[in-house]
């Protein structure tokens, strides 16, 4: 079987919780987070682009500290003003522009994610507005998170298709009408999201949204170490798509405490059947992947 080419990572880089357990504890003056990370992975999803807009030379930043890595790329998921609020002006959007314009001409852009929440719902205003979005960044490969099962539907994938756009497969508890883990190809690429299968935290987080929580309350519903029966199973079914994809993206997000990090290594290793290269921080806080490591 021809395996396309893989872009694993985590959502994110920059947790403090991953020192000791991924990143050194002791750093030097010179140490840099990102630049440590692509040593160990191709690929990061960026989740700062979806709370704040980020000056150009930001980005500008992150392509000098991977020039290293010739094949690392960088998704970036789209803001919440466009996503959940549903309010943005053409001043938003080019500064969203800037940035993808900068990865993209170093060649660092691997699509755009916009993720929407569990109650955007099909119906014809919510139908109207992704169709706005796809319009509006149609220049670069998408990626659409949808997390109610409603626009599980034929129409809705062959739209995607036809709109050089990808539907997103995400794993998470499936509550209520949430959607389950199901690979559904669409486009020359998949992108693929792993939140991890905490049902309870997830429940409770879900019942307090729109209420202020601390950091560490909204993760809490992220904190979950799949088991390696779990990576092996979803490893098989990433499998069946190799024949159709050429890139599959997947990034793990269940960052608490770096489970995220040590699950990418796992899933690494067992789709291209090999040992990886693991940091001792991680081997140290992780013995399971002893099994996995080239060290």
């Amino acid at each position: 079987m021809e395996i396309p080419r893989l872009y694993i990572g985590t959502s994110g880089w920059s947790y403090k919780d991953w020192i000791g357990s991924f990143y050194p504890r002791a750093q030097s003056s010179t140490f840099d987070y990102l630049e440590f990370y692509s040593d160990y992975f191709n690929a990061v999803e960026v989740n700062s682009t979806y709370y704040t807009y980020i000056n150009p030379q930001i980005a500008e930043g992150w392509i000098n500290k991977v020039e290293h890595k010739d094949d690392f790329l960088f998704a970036v998921k789209l803001h919440q003003d466009f996503t959940h609020i549903k309010k943005f002006s053409n001043e938003k959007i080019n500064s969203v522009k800037l940035v993808l314009e900068k990865l993209n001409k170093a060649e660092r852009l691997g699509g755009l994610l916009i993720q929407f929440p569990y109650s955007f719902v099909l119906n014809k205003e919510n139908a109207y507005h992704v169709k706005n979005l796809i319009d509006i960044f149609s220049e670069y490969d998408k990626f659409i998170e949808v997390r109610h099962n409603s626009w599980f539907i034929e129409r809705f994938f062959n739209f995607l298709k036809e709109n050089k756009s990808s539907l997103c497969t995400i794993d998470q508890p499936v509550i209520g009408q949430a959607v389950d883990f199901n690979p559904v190809f669409g486009g020359d690429n998949a992108y693929i999201r792993l939140h991890g299968r905490n049902e309870e935290a997830w429940l409770h987080s879900m019942n307090n949204f729109g209420k202020e929580q601390t950091y560490e309350q909204k993760s809490e519903r992220y904190n979950y170490l799949y088991s390696p029966a779990e990576i092996i199973d979803i490893g098989s079914r990433i499998k069946e798509m190799f024949d159709k994809a050429k890139k599959i993206f997947i990034f793990f997000n269940n960052h608490p405490k770096g489970d995220a990090v040590a699950n990418a290594f796992e899933l690494i290793s067992h789709l291209l059947g090999k040992s990886v290269q693991i940091p001792q921080t991680t081997l140290k806080s992780f013995p399971r992947l002893s099994g996995v490591s080239s060290n």
